[in-house]
């Protein structure tokens, strides 16, 4: 881990700023899920053509848009956290970058494969000589990203940023016991809407901003030690400062909040179950154990839910990307990964690189050029 570090610190960039990012292409497409499936997408070169691009596209999926949010809304994920932009990036790096938007909104991993794959047609059909295609992605397009990896002939290799690579029923179960845990340690709150961990009613989602996560952030702050408790239980990473609790916990409640429905309806039931979980952590285990809400999953769904998995076998270069204290992907996936990788002989063609920090794929500008430059040479470029 020290090596790549110092390794991704030190890679220089091996385009200057000369270069701009333009949009050569933008519209809608029919994907793989037929004519009833629309994507809107963009593709961006480095220009000058000529002595900047190098006749590689990269293409990025993106992570959870939650049903009903506004058309466009993918958007807003082709930047950083610190606002630089995606396309810029990797434009100057001699990258071209091409994204989409899914033809389905909420768990949407398969459509997520199908689309960006698709997209790769609408490329050919540009006047663009494209040598390799590389796969990218961040949140749950990092899964996407390691899966087309894994399984497209079409990409020559890819960067997974904080993606649930490892295990994803372990992410779902994740998501279900960050909310009956915290259901246990601040009872009354989010219950008082109805419903449960795995049945969302509609006016906890209609008044989760304004009036909710409000009441759950005054709750965390104004009960430190049922804090500790809950992030102790639930594992929620939250870096070396505690201010940090609120956020953490309440990114979490947000994915049960607004996933949990259109999870059920894609799967044809509930995948959560936490029967017979044992949590440690708190100050009476025995209590919490006894007490805590315990949900059985739909067989129907835990079925379904193995199409969401990686493999492990990679024939092509996969650099993974993942801040150690990640809140919402927990960094834990990355070992399940690197461990599933080992079992089935690839991990030669697996780099894993810890970012330094908190937050949900809170990766600096130099983090990404570090692993997409670790991706130019495991690929040969």
């Amino acid at each position: 881990m020290r090596k790549l570090l110092i390794l991704t610190a030190f890679l220089p960039v091996i385009l200057s700023a000369q270069c701009t990012s333009t949009l050569v292409s933008s519209g809608t497409y029919g994907t793989a899920q037929g004519a009833s499936g629309k994507a809107q997408y963009v593709v961006y070169l480095p220009e000058p053509a000529a002595t900047c691009f190098k006749g590689d596209i990269l293409l990025f999926a993106h992570g959870y848009i939650p049903v009903g949010a506004p058309s466009g809304a993918w958007l807003t994920q082709l930047a950083l956290p610190n606002g630089t932009s995606l396309p810029t990036l990797v434009n100057n790096l001699g990258f071209g970058f091409a994204a989409s938007s899914f033809s389905k909104d909420g768990l949407a991993i398969l459509q997520g494969f199908q689309d960006t794959q698709a997209l790769t047609n609408v490329i050919a059909a540009l006047p663009i000589p494209v040598h390799k295609y590389f796969a990218t992605g961040a949140s749950e397009g990092g899964l996407i990203a390691a899966k087309l990896v894994e399984q497209s002939p079409t990409f020559d290799g890819g960067v997974a940023v904080c993606g649930p690579v490892g295990d994803f029923q372990k992410q779902i179960d994740y998501f279900g016991d960050v909310r009956v845990l915290f259901d246990y340690f601040f009872p009354g709150i989010l219950t008082s809407a109805g419903g449960s961990a795995i049945n969302i009613p509609p006016g906890l989602m209609a008044g989760w901003m304004n009036f909710y996560e409000p009441i759950v952030k005054k709750a965390i702050t104004s009960n430190p030690l049922a804090t500790l408790q809950l992030l102790s239980t639930a594992n929620i990473a939250i870096g070396l400062n505690f201010s940090n609790a609120a956020d953490a916990i309440t990114g979490a409640l947000w994915y049960n909040v607004f996933a949990t429905n259109d999870a059920h309806a894609t799967l044809g039931g509930n995948p959560y179950d936490n029967i017979g979980r044992v949590y440690h952590g708190s100050f009476n285990d025995a209590r919490l154990n006894a007490s805590v809400a315990r949900f059985a999953a739909d067989p129907a769904a835990v079925a379904q839910l193995q199409k969401y998995e990686t493999t492990g076998l990679l024939k092509e270069p996969l650099v993974t990307l993942h801040t150690l204290a990640d809140p919402i992907v927990p960094f834990a996936q990355e070992p399940l990964y690197a461990a599933k990788v080992a079992a089935r002989g690839s991990s030669s063609e697996l780099t894993e690189i810890p970012a330094l920090s908190y937050g949900h794929c809170n990766v600096s500008a130099a983090d990404a050029e570090g692993a997409l430059l670790l991706l130019l040479i495991k690929a040969g470029i």
